[in-house]
């Protein structure tokens, strides 16, 4: 096995703000609290265990206790449940969408830093417990992001009317996913683990978010994951005092566009990944997950009848807490409220939007969580990592665009120099003794001088491409095997992470695919792993 670490930053496929984060710019400091290292979390541990109310704990315990009822419990899990109730435990959390047989490829990805981090944080810190912990966004109502999984170039596609919380739809017509999956399959060993994983959660369980509990168990269960559904009604209601002060002072809309104002300030190359509403809740109940609203002081539910006055909703949200669901931007909040957590392990576009929030969270008066950007992996088989040492290719240029990659490569391997980076230099050079004669002659020839020297650059351009393409020409198969590897790598020329999903790499490593991540991936590596199978 051969580990390689390319810098995030030399992937070209992430966000400046999080280049930028991850160089630790100065600038940004005031948009995070400690930044993720191992020795960092000697402080977090203190501010969220002088924070952390310890009457809430025994309160965690009952509702994941209640939430599992119905499934089989590892004993690490169970012994991570029961740990929750000492002072001296603290969660790292990821969270994720409940897509279809886990999505993306990088679900793995999330799950996996955050176990492995709690072991490394287990070894630094030996007196205290560390509990990796999975936040499944079952209220969540964008079905149709989550209503498919790629498998070998093909999108396999669940197909229906959906409406309010997908954590609560039922997984009636899984049955035909299930026929297509088992004949794209095969009938291998490996392949027929796969039918009965998907089976196993998806038929025989009634709703998305016991068959994703189920899934995600059987995968992680062993490395003592806890899952944690935030629809629950014991846990919202220790939710009620904060989202009250987002619906009726606007607490987090104010402090928010601050932070988006201030971020951009920093650099106008910012992508703001979300904004903040007024309110930043939805009603749930009944199928309707729909936004909340203020309309000259009443209260209503977008799309539907549904009014309250001030004083009606505020009793609402007392007496029936689990029918207020936090959006992207209260949910974070709500999360830090229930448990005693230390860091937020996300991709780089969940970064994006946290460091929105810490001021925030300084006005709500709840602990800031360090955020570490998850494990990001390119894996080669061992035949893929075969033709990359062929084709005289680095692992740096495959995650070029496909162009850049094609050209770097053709001015490598030809046998002539198509780089006139020297010719032009030399033209600049002869064309800077005219511009001394134009202006000591006649100032009027300056502009002329000019013209001529941008028409001679485009000449060497325009014959510096033409050259370019008929190497491509000559060497045309050489170009084929080279874009046909990427392609295998970088499906739809996005990263391998983003399209394949783990069944196809578990049809050829089986029960040894977590195992081997798990053994891999180490969550402080700071860079984009690449994986070679030998």
């Amino acid at each position: 096995m051969e580990v390689d670490c390319i810098p995030f930053k030399e992937t070209g496929y992430f966000s400046k703000l999080i280049c930028d984060y991850l160089d630790q710019k100065k600038e940004l400091k005031p948009f995070y609290g400690n930044f993720p290292d191992i020795k960092n979390f000697k402080a977090q541990i203190a501010e969220k265990e002088a924070n952390f109310p310890e009457a809430q704990r025994p309160i965690l315990v009952d509702a994941l206790k209640t939430q599992y009822e119905n499934f089989e419990v590892s004993e690490a899990t169970s012994d991570h449940i029961a740990s929750l109730r000492k002072k001296n435990t603290f969660t790292v959390v990821t969270g994720h969408q409940l897509n279809l047989f886990t999505g993306p490829l990088y679900f793995l990805y999330k799950i996996i830093s955050t176990i492995n981090l709690t072991k490394q944080l287990k070894e630094a810190y030996p007196k205290y417990n560390f509990v990796p912990v999975y936040w499944m966004a079952t209220e969540d109502h964008d079905f149709d992001e989550i209503n498919y999984f790629n498998f070998k170039g093909k999108k396999v596609q669940w197909n229906r009317e959906a409406s309010g919380a997908v954590g609560k739809l039922r997984t009636d017509g899984l049955e035909a996913i299930f026929d297509t999956l088992s004949h794209e399959l095969g009938n291998s060993f490996n392949a027929n683990q796969l039918k009965e994983l998907f089976e196993k959660a998806y038929i025989y369980h009634s709703n998305l978010t016991d068959a994703t509990r189920f899934l995600t168990n059987v995968l992680f269960g062993d490395h003592g994951l806890v899952i944690v559904d935030g629809d629950d009604i014991t846990l919202k209601k220790l939710m009620a005092p904060y989202a009250e002060k987002d619906i009726f002072e606007n607490t987090p809309f104010q402090k928010v566009s601050e932070s988006i104002e201030a971020l951009k300030e920093v650099s106008s190359d910012y992508t703001i990944q979300v904004n903040p509403r007024e309110i930043n809740y939805f009603y749930l109940m009944d199928g309707i997950r729909e936004r909340i609203v203020e309309k000259d002081g009443s209260y209503e539910v977008n799309n539907t009848e549904i009014q309250f006055s001030k004083s009606q909703l505020q009793e609402e949200l007392q007496n029936h807490p689990e029918r207020f669901s936090p959006n992207v931007i209260a949910r974070p909040l709500y999360q830090e409220v229930i448990l005693p957590n230390l860091c937020y392990i996300g991709g780089g576009g969940e970064l994006a939007y946290w460091l929105e929030l810490k001021s925030y969270f300084e006005a709500m008066e709840i602990p800031f969580p360090m955020l570490l950007l998850r494990n990001s992996a390119l894996v080669l088989t061992e035949k893929q990592a075969r033709k990359v040492e062929k084709l005289d290719l680095t692992v740096s240029d495959l995650f070029l665009k496909q162009n850049s990659f094609i050209n770097k490569k053709i001015r490598e391997i030809s046998n002539i120099d198509i780089d006139f980076s020297k010719q032009k230099k030399y033209l600049e050079e002869q064309f800077e003794s005219l511009y001394k004669l134009a202006e000591e002659t006649d100032q009027t020839f300056v502009g002329a001088v000019k013209a001529q020297e941008i028409k001679q650059k485009k000449g060497l351009d325009t014959l510096e491409k033409r050259l370019l393409q008929a190497q491509k020409r000559k060497l045309k198969d050489h170009v084929i095997r080279m874009t046909d590897l990427q392609n295998e790598l970088f499906p739809n020329q996005s990263l391998q992470e983003r399209q394949l999903n783990f069944s196809e790499l578990y049809l050829e490593f089986g029960d040894e695919l977590v195992p081997f991540l798990m053994n891999h991936l180490n969550p402080m590596a700071k860079g984009f792993s690449v994986l070679k199978i030998e």
